[in-house]
């Protein structure tokens, strides 16, 4: 396996970005990360995964996280978010040629990419959304969103706390502690991450019949943080362009819950099928 990191900038920021390439080039993943975290957070159990069946991964720092420079939790605009995936996007097939490419994204960065291939062109062979941030499991304080409005009006880059409940990520409690561990995991939010992928998800929901490439969606059904109801939403009004697979009770990372290696194996399954079958 050989591991490269890169940089790019755009909007006045310098991303971080890194790629792992396999021995053999079956396909290569996109992966953006979700709220908070950073793309290194995958190096441990996703990207072996992927480099052991052949399957090259490149992924990045999102703005305002990780490595990536800027504030912490803040971004320019939804429109500059997606802009980096194509970005990246290009950097892959400069790097892999014409290797079938799949886009992958986890909460956050699930709705990042779902937003892409819906109001898009692009010249993927399928997408991955793992625990999709679509709609909240919980409804945020009423206080709360009514002061984001205000400040998305007349400070944008402010940022408060996403208030985020650690333990709802993994049942494995060690996976938990990492999280908590990590110096480049943070809790800012402002209010162009928090209302604004509000906003897009409910879009996403109502425009899933625009889908136009294959998408797998998973989700545990005991994820506190993220609804697993509003991408049930999603994948049926999809009409069969996309399809679902259910972890009973997995909480909001699956990739790093007790059932991660169901999980992956469910989306290891599906990309071999695109492959064998391209649309």
């Amino acid at each position: 396996m050989l591991h490269k990191e890169f940089d790019f900038n755009y909007h006045n920021t310098n991303f971080y970005g890194q790629y792992w390439q396999a021995k053999t080039n079956d396909a290569v993943v996109i992966l953006v990360h979700g709220m908070g975290e950073h793309s290194s957070r995958y190096a441990n159990f996703i990207v072996p995964k992927f480099i052991e069946n052949n399957i090259s991964v490149m992924s990045y720092d999102q703005f305002g996280h990780g490595k990536t420079e800027g504030k912490r939790g803040h971004n320019p605009s939804y429109e500059a978010v997606l802009d980096c995936v194509q970005i990246v996007g290009e950097k892959a097939h400069s790097t892999f040629g014409n290797t079938p490419t799949f886009l992958y994204g986890h909460s956050m960065g699930a709705n990042v990419i779902i937003n892409y291939v819906l109001s898009r062109s692009n010249n993927f062979v399928g997408a991955i959304a793992t625990s999709p941030f679509l709609k909240l499991a919980f409804q945020p304080p009423a206080w709360k969103l009514a002061v984001g409005r205000i400040l998305q009006k007349i400070g944008p880059s402010i940022t408060m706390g996403n208030e985020l409940d650690v333990t709802a990520i993994s049942r494995d409690k060690t996976e938990v502690q990492k999280y908590i561990d990590d110096p480049l995991v943070h809790d800012k939010i402002s209010a162009n991450y928090s209302l604004t992928f509000m906003k897009k998800g409910i879009w996403a929901i109502e425009h899933a019949a625009q889908l136009t490439i294959p998408m797998l969606l998973v989700h545990g059904t005991g994820d506190k943080l993220i609804s697993y109801k509003a991408t049930e939403e999603f994948v049926k009004n999809s009409n069969g362009k996309s399809s679902l697979k259910l972890f009973e009770n997995g909480f909001h990372e699956l990739h790093n819950d007790i059932c991660k290696e169901e999980m992956f194996n469910t989306v290891l399954n599906w990309i071999k099928i695109q492959l064998k079958n391209p649309s």
